[in-house]
C-alpha cells in the first residue's frame, strides 16, 4: 500500500512532462519510502529502477548491464556485460533521445566500490546528458553519504542536480485516512511514527496496545530492532548516540541536562547534537517568537516511533528479548502511555493547523506555529502573522473544562503578549477529545475544538483540495 507523497510525486511529474534533461537525487533514511516513490512514479511513465547491492564492482556491472539492456529491450545484448561505468554510461547515451527514468537506488554501494563514479557521472553529464531527453535519479539511504556524495562543493557532481528531494516521515494528516477514526490515528501515530514501512505493520483496526505487542515489544518483529541497524549505519560512535537519543527521550532536552544524564561532557554533547540534527534524527525548537539564534533551545527527537523506540524499547532489550514484552506493556507502557500521545497529540494538531491554515479555514493566515515557553508558563502552539496571533491549548483528555482552560490560557498569553505586544488581534483555541459540557464562552476570537470537531474540517480541507484538483 503506498500513502501519500502526492507532493513529491506532482513535482516529479511536472518536471518530467517538461522532457528536459533531469538529474535529481533522493535521498532520506532507510524504510521512509524512497523506493516506493520511485516506483508511483515509474508507474505513471516509462522507466526502470536498479536496485544496487553491496557487492564486487564486476557484480555490479553485470547486474547494471542486464537490466538495462532488458529495459530497452536489446535483446542481442543480453549476454553482454559492460567492461566499465563509462561503458555502461555510453550505452545508456545511444537512447538518449527517449523521454524514460532511469534510477540507480543505493547509489552509495556503486560509489564505495568505485569511487571514480562520481567523476564518470560528473563527465558524461556536462558533454551530453545534460542535453539529452533522459530523466537521471540517484537514491540513497545514507544522508551524510549521500550529501557528501552530490552536494559538497569537494564532490564532482557538485552544482550538476537538477534537483533534489529528501524523502522525509509522513506528516499526521498523510496517515489520518488510513485508519478508521481519527483518536485512533493519533494514537497509531504517537507510537508508530510517519515511516510508511512501520506504520504499515500497525494493524488499523486493533486496540493500540495490542499492536504496540505485536509488532514492537516482540522479539521477531522487524520495528523491534529496526532503530539500532539505522543508526549503526549512520553514526560511527553509536554508544554515545544511543545515550543522547535515551536522555533526550526520557525529558533532558537541554545540552547541559543531556550532559548531566550521560557523563558526557558539555562540549561533546554539542557536537553529537550537531550531527543528530544533520541526519534529521532530532530538531532544535526554540519558543515561538524567539530569533532564531535563541540559547533557550531545546532538542527532541523527530520521529514518533523514535522516542517511543528510547523511551520504552531500548532501556527494555533483554526483557523483550527473554519473551516478556506484555508483561512490560502492562508495567512500563500502559501507566504513562496516555502521557506520551498528549505530548505528541500536540504535533498533530499542529501539522492539523498548518493544513487548516492553508485552506484558509481559520481567523487568518499565520506564517509561524510552535510551542512557547518562559519559566513556569508554557503555551502548547502560538501560531501568528505579522498583526494577528493565535494561543492553542491542546489536551488528550476526555470531559476537559473549556472555560478553566481559556482562563488559564488567557494568563499565559498576556505574558508572551508583554514581550510581543505588536500583535493587534488576538485569538484564542481549545482543542481536547471531548468537553464536559457545551462551551460557554461567548465570543468569536475563541474556538473550542473537539477532535469530532478537527476531523470534519480537516475533511473540508480534503474536499478543497479535490476540487482544485478536478
Amino acid at each position: 500500500m503506498f500513502l501519500n507523497r502526492e507532493a513529491e510525486l506532482t513535482s516529479l511529474q511536472q518536471r518530467f512532462d517538461d522532457n528536459n534533461a533531469e538529474f535529481i537525487i533522493v535521498y532520506g533514511r532507510r524504510r521512509v519510502g524512497k523506493s516506493e516513490l520511485i516506483d508511483q512514479f515509474i508507474i505513471k511513465n516509462t522507466g526502470v529502477r536498479i536496485l544496487a547491492r553491496e557487492e564486487t564492482k564486476e557484480l555490479q556491472l553485470k547486474q547494471f548491464s542486464s537490466e538495462l539492456t532488458a529495459f530497452f529491450g536489446d535483446m542481442h545484448l543480453s549476454s553482454v556485460v559492460f567492461p566499465d561505468w563509462d561503458a555502461i554510461f555510453s550505452y545508456i547515451r545511444s537512447h538518449k533521445d527517449k523521454r524514460v527514468i532511469i534510477a540507480c537506488d543505493e547509489f552509495p554501494y556503486l560509489v564505495n566500490e568505485e569511487p571514480s563514479l562520481l567523476s564518470v557521472i560528473q563527465y558524461h553529464w556536462d558533454t551530453w546528458l545534460k542535453d539529452s531527453h533522459l530523466f537521471l535519479i540517484i537514491c540513497g539511504s545514507s544522508i551524510s553519504m549521500m550529501e557528501e556524495m552530490t552536494m559538497r562543493y569537494e564532490s564532482p557532481l557538485f552544482g550538476r542536480r537538477t534537483g533534489q528531494y529528501i524523502i522525509k516521515p509522513l506528516r499526521f494528516t498523510d496517515i489520518l485516512e488510513y485508519f478508521p477514526d481519527f483518536n485512533t490515528a493519533v494514537k497509531h501515530y504517537a507510537v508508530f511514527g510517519g515511516t510508511p514501512a512501520y506504520i504499515l505493520k500497525a494493524e488499523r483496526n486493533k486496540d493500540i496496545y495490542e499492536n504496540i505487542i505485536s509488532r514492537i515489544l516482540s522479539e521477531d518483529s522487524i520495528l523491534f530492532r529496526d532503530t539500532e541497524f539505522i543508526l549503526m549505519s549512520e553514526v560511527s560512535e553509536p554508544r554515545y548516540y544511543f545515550s543522547i537519543l535515551r536522555s533526550i527521550a526520557e525529558g533532558n532536552t537541554t545540552p547541559s541536562k543531556i550532559s548531566q544524564m550521560t557523563g558526557l561532557e558539555r562540549a561533546t554533547v554539542s557536537k553529537y547534537l550537531q550531527v543528530l540534527m544533520n541526519l534529521q534524527l532530532i530538531i532544535r525548537e526554540i519558543p515561538a517568537g524567539e530569533p532564531l539564534k535563541s540559547k533557550k533551545g531545546q532538542y527532541f527527537l523527530s520521529d514518533n516511533y523514535f522516542a517511543f523506540w528510547f523511551r520504552y524499547v531500548y532501556p527494555y532489550v533483554k526483557s523483550i528479548e527473554m519473551g516478556n514484552g506484555r508483561t512490560l506493556c502492562v508495567q512500563e507502557v500502559k501507566p504513562t502511555l496516555q502521557t506520551y500521545i498528549g505530548r505528541k497529540f500536540e504535533g498533530c494538531i499542529e501539522d492539523l493547523l498548518w493544513k487548516f491554515n492553508a485552506s484558509g479555514l481559520l481567523p487568518f493566515r499565520f506564517h509561524s506555529c510552535s510551542r512557547w515557553w518562559m519559566k513556569e508558563h508554557e503555551i502548547d502552539l502560538i501560531a501568528f502573522s505579522d498583526t494577528d496571533v493565535l494561543f492553542c491549548e491542546v489536551k488528550w483528555q476526555e470531559k476537559v473544562n473549556a472555560e478553566k482552560v481559556y482562563a488559564n490560557l488567557l494568563v499565559k498569553s498576556n505574558v508572551f503578549l508583554s514581550y510581543h505586544p505588536e500583535f493587534r488581534d488576538r485569538h484564542y483555541l481549545v482543542i481536547a477529545k471531548t468537553f464536559t459540557k457545551e462551551s460557554g464562552i461567548a465570543s468569536d476570537k475563541v474556538h473550542v475544538w473537539n477532535t469530532a470537531s478537527l476531523e470534519e474540517m480537516y475533511r473540508r480541507c480534503r474536499l478543497q483540495i479535490n476540487k482544485k484538483r478536478s
